[in-house]
């Protein structure tokens, strides 16, 4: 008797785990998942890949359902036809959008329900058990159309973004040591020179700044400057460095020359300078308007330790090109600079408190 009544526990135990078992997979069907589920037919007029029986349904990009079958429109086999189960109380409409999303450029095909206004008609069975939602064919292309319209938009892009991809392409260049066989060459500036002998050198240190520059010149390009106003660059010919930076460099060497060797200095070697020469350039560039000629023109302040303006004043070279030949253009960008660089010397000797 005591055996029996081990065996009839164990039975028990055994249907109790058997019930528990259907009664997780009920509740996950329902309750425990989407709850209770509507059926939804979603005909697709142009081809689709990646859709199979099990693939997600999202509605506004939330889960709420997924495929349930597909099946080949019997009126026309162009069509296709997918059942989903989904959500009972998502809110399909008759203005309820569908098409196909795919996750991933090679990933898995989802439907994705986008939903309506709330003042459109719930969406209904027409003379049929389930009602039937038209997908949209502009959001329903393949995988293959999604891919190649994606890298249409790519090559788009790259032909709006050339100039700035060549840019990018030469610096890197430039950083590796490479050039690009059909550049006419790079073009460097003179630092100005002949100066008198100081009669006193300054004491304390002399800072050229960093010159601030428009954007527009803000290149190492060689450029124009047409009668409307715009910069283009002259030929693939180019500068050593990024203005600014030759510039700083050529007036440093300026000063160098005039006999300032001692004092002169860049921003990163005196954290504290006594004095410092802050340039805003304003123009560089060849002008046609007339004939040929380089114009030089920046604007210069002498600060103290305190950043009080000590004096400015605005710097204009013009010289004479021969012609618009590069060679032409690059001579005489160098004589308006030496006589900026000379006059810009001359001027802080005069300015600098001795």
């Amino acid at each position: 008797m005591e055996f029996k009544a081990r065996y009839e526990l164990i039975g028990m135990f055994a249907l109790a785990v058997i019930a528990g078992v259907f009664g997780f997979i009920y509740w996950l069907n329902n309750a425990g998942a989407y709850g209770e589920r509507a059926a939804y037919d979603v005909r697709f007029s142009v081809p689709v890949s990646g859709l199979s029986v099990g693939s997600k349904v999202f509605f506004n990009g939330i889960q709420v359902g997924d495929v349930n079958s597909i099946i080949i429109d019997e009126a026309s086999p162009k069509r296709l036809i997918a059942r989903i189960l989904i959500n009972k109380n998502t809110p399909m409409r008759e203005d309820t959008k569908a098409g196909v999303e795919y996750q991933g450029l090679t990933g898995t095909a989802a439907i994705l329900l986008t939903g309506g206004e709330a003042s459109a008609a719930l969406l209904t069975a027409q003379g049929g058990a389930v009602p039937l939602l038209e997908a949209d064919p502009a959001a329903s292309r393949s995988l293959a159309q999604n891919a190649g319209r994606a890298l249409s938009r790519f090559d788009d892009l790259l032909a709006r973004n050339s100039g700035r991809v060549d840019s990018i392409l030469e610096g890197l260049q430039r950083m590796t040591g490479g050039s690009k066989s059909e550049e006419t060459g790079l073009y460097d500036l003179s630092p100005a020179k002949g100066f008198p002998a100081l009669a006193v050198v300054p004491s304390g240190q002399l800072v050229i700044a960093e010159p601030t520059v428009p954007l527009a010149l803000n290149t190492d390009k060689i450029l124009e400057r047409t009668a409307a106003g715009e910069y283009i660059a002259i030929g693939d010919a180019k500068w050593t460095d990024n203005l600014p930076n030759l510039l700083q460099t050529k007036l440093i060497q300026s000063f160098e020359n005039a006999g300032y060797r001692d004092v002169i200095m860049r921003p990163a070697d005196a954290l504290d300078p006594d004095n410092r020469v802050l340039i805003d350039i304003r123009g560089f560039y060849l002008a046609k308007e007339a004939a040929p000629e380089a114009v030089i023109e920046f604007i210069a302040k002498l600060v103290d330790r305190d950043g009080k303006v000590i004096a400015s004043h605005q710097f204009l070279r013009k010289a004479a090109a021969g012609s618009t030949e590069i060679i032409d253009v690059v001579k005489a960008m160098e004589t308006a600079f030496f006589g900026a660089a000379s006059d810009l010397v001359a001027w802080v000797g005069e300015k600098l408190p001795t």
